[in-house]
């Protein structure tokens, strides 16, 4: 009876989660190709009123749903809720990219309870398509139907994030692999600014996705990551070790062999 529960909490959960992403899709197709206005944050970083309103509606659907949860969004900070879950929440992943009209964007949702990350959601809003998975399999809805996403090689591409933030500019820069023939040879790199790529990983479309950057409790990278990991793919922080562990940064791969492909890579431009 437990488990019927359980699952039937997961289920409300995601189609909560699927809910809140619609809104912000809706608000950022609505806009897409204006003028929009910016609010600087820094560090040559900036957000949109676009981000703003989408997070708006997402947490808006959040709150009347779980008025206890936690809600710590990109935009907003993190609410003063008292329960043991919260939202993580990316209104418009690519904000740079929204600005200068090149439709590479997504939205993200994840649901943390206690370490457990137990719903993930990333859209695409331009194209019409939601990611999503609940702990069991993750899958793709587009039209109002679902089917499962399945990792693969495919053509070997594989995705490179160049964007901040880097904790291991030290010792490691992706750009440097992109000079590298043993990378061409083996595989066809492509830059891209948006954690879509890791949908895209778990879809088959991509064969990998590496970035630097802060992963844990990150609202960029969870929903991304959770998918990854229900589609089957092999995900691990720069070093080969496990997400969370270690160095920071990310390689998320469809199968074992692309994955130590890519590690063996990585290691040698590494400078620990």
């Amino acid at each position: 009876m437990d488990e019927v529960v359980t699952k039937m909490r997961a289920d409300s959960d995601v189609e909560v989660a699927i809910r809140a992403v619609n809104a912000a899709c809706e608000v950022i197709r609505r806009s897409y190709g204006g003028a929009v206005k910016r609010f600087e944050k820094g560090d040559k970083d900036f957000a949109t009123g676009v981000d703003l309103a989408a997070e708006r509606v997402i947490r808006k659907v959040l709150r009347e749903a779980y008025p206890r949860d936690v809600i710590l969004g990109e935009e907003y900070g993190a609410n003063t809720g008292n329960g043991s879950r919260t939202w993580l929440v990316d209104p418009l992943c690519g904000t740079v990219n929204y600005a200068a009209q090149t439709p590479l964007v997504a939205v993200n949702i994840a649901l943390r309870a206690a370490r457990d990350v137990i719903v993930a959601v990333s859209a695409d809003p331009l194209f019409g398509e939601v990611f999503w998975t609940s702990g069991s399999g993750a899958f793709l809805r587009r039209d109002g139907r679902d089917e499962p996403l399945v990792p693969g090689a495919g053509d070997r591409l594989v995705d490179v994030n160049l964007d901040p933030s880097f904790p291991n500019a030290v010792s490691f820069r992706a750009a440097r692999m992109l000079v590298d023939g043993a990378f061409t040879d083996d595989f066809r790199p492509r830059v891209v600014s948006t954690t879509l790529a890791l949908a895209w990983v778990a879809a088959g479309r991509r064969a990998a996705y590496i970035t630097d950057g802060h992963l844990r409790d990150s609202v960029h990278f969870t929903s991304g990551i959770a998918l990854c990991q229900a589609a089957g793919c092999v995900v691990t922080n720069l070093a080969g070790q496990a997400v969370h562990t270690g160095i920071q940064g990310l390689v998320a791969a469809s199968d074992p062999e692309t994955h130590q492909g890519l590690i063996d890579l990585v290691t040698r431009h590494r400078k620990d």
